[in-house]
């Protein structure tokens, strides 16, 4: 009995030790081909060709594989064709880039409506232009001819947007198994991504290509990758006041980001080494539209120390057809994830984690010795797009999910949004602080932050799981504190109804609410958007 025992105690001990193991660090090197590049006269598509020889020559003599995915136009060019084709299958993959040219367009038998032969506006350059039986049109076309040049259909179709129609017509017909969107940002050459998974990978609602689906007979099968590799810290409130933001990203070209060694090896180091849940994602690479002059030294600068680390056994680089399927062969359902940041980069303070599940994510930032949950966003798959039936007019785009906590559209330059963390101190309200958060996984879906607090004596501990986040002060059960969530004045807010134990939104037609399970919501007198107070020392919010 006692071996019997001894031997089902291990077998216990090998399960849980395997279910803790480090989660894996996947790195995806995606570089999409334009023919050419309307918008400045100097970038010639012989420019353009020579910079995807360039990233294939410095990408083969670090040994590393990727992903090349291209415009119809490149296409059909025989220059791509034959460079692409000499690349070597176990390593390199081809895929699609789905923006809409003007060859692509008139093979499909419609007339072309853009300013030049690739024009970037929403209602021209992407499928959101075009009626459902159109874009099912111009994939066909696109599927044909690339298997007549290559022998088979593409596994991966990556765009900054594919819409939900055109995204499971690819699965369904022709088979795909990722797909890659762009990273969240807010007016970006037009293009707003609010609101979203914020990294790594989600399965996308049947009728919404940015909403995650919570159930899998809602989902489409294919994975949908992040792209652009955002700066965590920064990114999200670049360029507060106006109405496009700045990129912050480990893209090459850009000087601060992926140009800058400093924040590249900040970027990695958080990536490899801070701890995380499910698995972490970075994409790397660049758009040839941007050419080797401009990205020469960030990409030359960023291939060789990716290649370091995956020797060191911190990262693995495949391409995105291999990460979609392993996606697929580990998750039933869009999982849960975390990018955490324990140290800035030099002369900064800031820390941040990023959690993401089917139900909603969050972000939280600890500024100047204080905490901000900065984001809460809730994911809905009943929520349509409206632009599933009805192609887009306008020259932009705009996809959003369902706002609690919205840092950036509610806050203004000198007063930021958020929901921060208060006590009765002496008889006086007070801004808790603290020292130096630790972010631990507490399970394979849950992540447990444990702030040690100055103000008071204790300890402010957070549990983020897959429906719900729950916080509690330890070591000081007499403490009086709340959360709090303060706007700038004239956001537009979706609150609704503040009730004792729920709060009742409403947002772009949708009605969705919040519970308290543990803890009160209230509105409070002094100026604040909303108020949650700890009921024996805790507050459980479900979402």
């Amino acid at each position: 009995m006692r071996s019997t025992a001894g031997l089902l105690a291990a077998i216990v001990c090998f399960c849980l030790l395997c279910s803790f193991e480090t989660p894996p660090k996947v790195v995806n090197i995606v570089n999409f081909i334009r023919l050419l590049e309307p918008r400045d006269a100097a970038i010639t598509q012989d420019v353009l060709y020579q910079t995807v020889v360039k990233q294939v020559v410095i990408m083969k003599k670090y040994r590393l594989g990727g992903t090349f995915l291209l415009q119809y136009d490149a296409l059909m060019d025989s220059r791509y064709q034959n460079l692409l084709k000499a690349l070597p299958r176990d390593s390199f993959e081809i895929g699609g880039w789905w923006e809409i040219p003007q060859p692509l367009v008139e093979k499909a038998g419609m007339k072309w409506r853009g300013r030049y032969p690739w024009d970037w506006r929403a209602n021209i350059g992407f499928s959101t232009g075009y009626t459902p039986a159109e874009r099912e049109k111009l994939i066909d076309v696109y599927m044909a001819d690339f298997k007549k040049i290559f022998g088979y259909y593409p596994k991966t179709m990556g765009s900054w947007f594919i819409d939900a129609h055109s995204l499971n017509y690819m699965y369904t017909k022709y088979h795909i198994v990722a797909s890659c969107n762009c990273k969240d940002q807010y007016g970006t050459d037009g293009y707003t991504l609010w609101g979203g998974y914020w990294n790594q990978a989600y399965y996308p609602s049947k009728n919404n290509s940015y909403m995650p689906a919570q159930h899998a007979e809602q989902q489409t099968p294919v994975p949908i990758f992040r792209m652009l590799g955002s700066d965590p810290v920064r990114q999200y409130d670049n360029s507060l006041g106006s109405s496009r933001q700045g990129v912050v990203t480990l893209e090459p070209v850009y000087k601060f980001g992926g140009g800058d060694s400093t924040w590249v090896n900040w970027f990695f180091d958080a990536f490899v080494a801070d701890p995380s849940l499910g698995f972490n994602y970075t994409q790397a690479g660049q758009e040839n539209s941007f050419t080797w002059s401009g990205m020469a030294k960030g990409f030359e600068m960023q291939m060789p120390l990716i290649a370091k680390l995956r020797d060191e056994h911190k990262l693995r680089v495949e391409t995105m057809e291999t990460s979609g399927k392993w996606f697929r062969s580990h998750y039933p359902v869009t999982p849960v994830t975390s990018f955490s940041v324990a140290k800035d980069i030099p002369d900064s303070d800031l820390k941040t984690v990023w959690f993401n599940s089917r139900y909603y994510r969050t972000n939280i930032l600890w500024e100047k010795g204080t905490v901000r949950i900065r984001d809460i966003h809730i994911f809905n798959e009943k929520m349509p797009s409206v632009y599933e039936q009805t192609p887009v007019t306008e020259n932009e785009c705009t996809f959003f999910t369902l706002p609690f906590v919205d840092g950036y559209i509610w806050s203004r330059q000198n007063q930021l949004a958020g929901m921060r963390l208060y006590g009765m101190v002496d008889g006086k309200k007070v801004l808790l602080e603290g020292g130096t958060p630790v972010f631990k996984p507490s399970g394979v879906a849950s992540l447990h932050i444990s702030w040690p607090l100055k103000t008071v004596k204790g300890s402010v501990e957070m549990e983020l799981t897959e429906k719900k986040m729950n916080v509690m002060v330890a070591g000081n059960g007499k403490l009086n504190w709340w959360l709090e969530l303060t706007t700038a004045p004239g956001a537009k807010l979706p609150f609704e109804a503040i009730r004792a134990q729920q709060v009742e939104c409403g947002f772009e037609g949708m009605k969705y609410n919040v519970q308290a399970e543990k803890g009160t919501f209230s509105k409070p007198a002094d100026g604040a958007v909303l108020r949650i107070a700890a009921v024996n020392n805790i507050i459980t919010l479900a979402f």
